[in-house]
């Protein structure tokens, strides 16, 4: 008695030609090609997390906060990257830092402070196309 169903096909999977993803590198490998390219293989890369660099900033606002009291600061020692211009500040500084945004250095200047950012060496990002008469 076969209840309906045939010879082997309500015995497991059998009808379906297994369970899933079976067979996509045998009887399914073609399915697999057209409609999951990617699904074998090993795709693209992590980075290593010792090469990648997270810069660290800090809003105005938080200057008091983090640094009280104090009107000499260097954020390149205390492991600061960038000073950003959120927030106020009461008193006037001397800060040194890597990199200022203009909003930042137009709040502690407006305030009688000052901001020292590193001298920038400047390259030549674009040279010159050489004139030998040529177009």
């Amino acid at each position: 008695m076969t209840h309906g169903k045939g010879k082997k096909a309500g015995r497991g999977a059998g009808l379906r030609g297994g369970r899933g993803n079976a067979g996509l590198h045998k009887h399914r490998y073609m399915h697999m090609l057209k409609y999951m390219p990617d699904h074998f293989g090993v795709h693209g890369f992590k980075r290593p997390q010792g090469i990648i660099k997270k810069e660290m900033a800090i809003n105005v606002g938080q200057l008091e906060e983090v640094f009280p009291g104090k009107k000499d600061i260097d954020l390149t020692k205390e492991g600061i990257d960038k000073l950003l211009g959120g927030g106020t500040i009461k008193s006037s500084m001397k800060i040194t830092v890597n990199a200022a945004s203009v909003k930042a250095i137009e709040k502690i200047e407006g305030k009688g402070g000052k901001v020292i950012l590193p001298k920038v060496t400047k390259e030549k990002s674009v040279e010159e196309p050489e004139k030998n008469g040529k177009k």
